[in-house]
Formats: C-alpha cells, sequence, structure tokens
C-alpha cells in the first residue's frame, strides 16, 4: 500500500471515530486502525496485570455491568458496559480521556488502536 493511500485511510479511521454516536461506530474506528477486534483478547486484557499494580478489572470488576468504586478514591463508577450503561462509549472525547487515563494506570502507556478495539467489542457483549 502506497503511502498516500495509508494516510487516507488512517484519516478516515480517525474522522470516523472522532464523530462517534454509537459504541458500534467507535468500535468501526478502532478496527479501521488497527484490524478485526477479538473480544476473547479482549476480556482477557481486561483482566491481566501488564506489568503494573493494577488491572481494567481492579476498578471495573468482572463483569463490569455494575456500580463499582474506584480502588484508590473510592470515587463510584458507573458500569463499564455499554449494556448496562447507554452513555458508555458514545462521547468520543469522552472514550479517549479515559482510555488514556486508564491505559496509562494499567500498561505504563496508552493503549493502541487494537487494544482499544479488543476491550470495547467484549465490553459491548457483557450484559
Amino acid at each position: 500500500m502506497n503511502k498516500k493511500v495509508a494516510l487516507v485511510l488512517a484519516l478516515l479511521g480517525f474522522i470516523s471515530t472522532a464523530f462517534s454516536a454509537t459504541p458500534q461506530d467507535l468500535l468501526k474506528g478502532y478496527e479501521s486502525q488497527s484490524g478485526k477486534a477479538s473480544p476473547v483478547r479482549g476480556e482477557q486484557f481486561f483482566n491481566a496485570k501488564h506489568g503494573k499494580e493494577w488491572s481494567c478489572a481492579s476498578c471495573h470488576e468482572n463483569p463490569p455491568n455494575h456500580d463499582t468504586k474506584h480502588i484508590v478514591t473510592g470515587k463510584v463508577i458507573k458500569p463499564l458496559s455499554p449494556n448496562a450503561n447507554p452513555e458508555r462509549f458514545t462521547d468520543q472525547t469522552k472514550a479517549e480521556k479515559w482510555f488514556k487515563r486508564n491505559c496509562n494506570d494499567v500498561l505504563g502507556k496508552d493503549c493502541t488502536a487494537q487494544e482499544k478495539a479488543d476491550v470495547l467489542s467484549w465490553l459491548m457483549t457483557v450484559k
């Protein structure tokens, strides 16, 4: 693939992600940047520690379909599953903010588009 085609595809992925209105739209944007999402990988990623003290499940629990509390601050966290909380993953800017913050807490770095796609695809299966 030449560089111009790759740039156009990357921009289209960014644009489709930037204007998401549903979790499905956000997922399509991540998949356009990374490839097909895997709910199985997403669940494994969510529950695993990645070299730091916490996993995603440390605060969101598994299944992430009910209110939980942050393990340090005690702040209430609404359900992460979009099936249990219809407001989840409907605002691209908000989703990116929380992915950035939480990925840094869990991984010590930003999540890749593939990791976001995998986790979101799994979260969309949680009832």
